[in-house]
This record gives structure tokens, sequence and C-alpha cells, in this order.
């Protein structure tokens, strides 16, 4: 007797992997607001994103597409993205969004640099020679000596904001 429907004993199995109806919506959903994201970037920053060229032109039309047109452009990008590896594209684009996050942490790290310079005077002018030798150290202690004054005499803060670039030029390197 033939066994037609069952497999031989020393054959394997193969896995069935079931996938509910709302899990493919969700990962469809979660691949078209991964396309939205691409679509608000400009140019500049969609061209630092390894996108295939089909999905980079319909993108390019969905920026310019308006309402209804747009929605369905959208949902074609989504469809696009199902055939392509998306680890990559989000991976920069989360790089490109962390990079400006990045940017504003490296500021505020700059601005409390600058507020313990004009509190502490001389001891950090000397932390920031050994850090840059370069610096003009005379330029900075004058600086400091003005901000101080400004601030004991409500002035505005002109010397405060000039020791703020002279950080920015010597720390941040773009």
């Amino acid at each position: 007797m033939s066994r037609k429907n069952q497999k031989a004993p020393w054959e394997e199995e193969e896995e069935i992997i079931w996938v509910s109806k709302s899990e493919m919506k969700r990962d469809m959903d979660a691949l078209q607001k991964l396309g939205e994201d691409l679509v608000e970037l400009k140019p500049n920053a969609l061209s630092k994103i390894p996108l295939d060229e089909e999905l980079f032109e319909a993108i390019k039309d969905a920026q310019r597409f308006k309402n209804e047109a747009r929605r369905r452009q959208l949902q074609r990008i989504g469809k696009l993205m199902r055939h392509v590896e998306v680890e990559p594209i989000q991976a920069a684009l989360d790089k490109l969004n962390n990079k400006h996050s990045q940017a504003t942490f490296e500021l505020k790290k700059l601005e409390q640099k600058r507020d313990r310079l004009i509190e502490s005077g001389d001891s950090m002018i000397n932390a920031i020679l050994v850090d840059h030798p370069d610096a003009d150290r005379t330029r900075l202690r004058q600086l400091v000596r003005q901000a101080g004054k400004e601030k004991a005499q409500n002035k505005p803060a002109k010397a405060y904001r000039e020791i703020f670039q002279l950080l920015k030029e010597l720390y941040i390197k773009d």
C-alpha cells in the first residue's frame, strides 16, 4: 500500500510558521510608516540611505504628490519595501535621526563647559589649554573677565556668546 499523503519516517518535516492576518497588517503598517519617514527626508539625507532604484524613484514621486495620490504612493512604497531588506534602511534612518540629538548633546556639553569656565576662571582655562594648546590664552581670559563683568552689571551677554563660539571652534570639528 502506498502512502501518498504521508512522508516517509526518514524524511524531515518542514516546520510551518503561522502568521496571523493582524500580524501581517501590523508588519505592512510598519513598512508603510518607514516609507513615510523616508518621504519626509530632504534629498541630501535621502541620498545617504541605501535604497534600490525603484524604491528611490517611488519616494521621489511621493515627495511631489499631494493628498490622495500621495496616500496611494505611500501604499506602493510599503509594497515595494516588502521585497527589500529593511534593516540597513532602518539603521541608516536611525543614524540620521540620532545625528541631530547627538549634535544637541554636544552643544549642551559646551554650554556647561562655558559656565564652568566663567565660574572657575584660570583653572578651567588651563584645562582647556591642555586639550588645545593652540588656543589663545589671553583672549580666553579677556572674554571670561568680560563675561563676569557683564553678568554683574546685567548687561547683554556678548562675551558669554563669544566664549561659546570660541569653544565650539575648538571642540566641534565638522
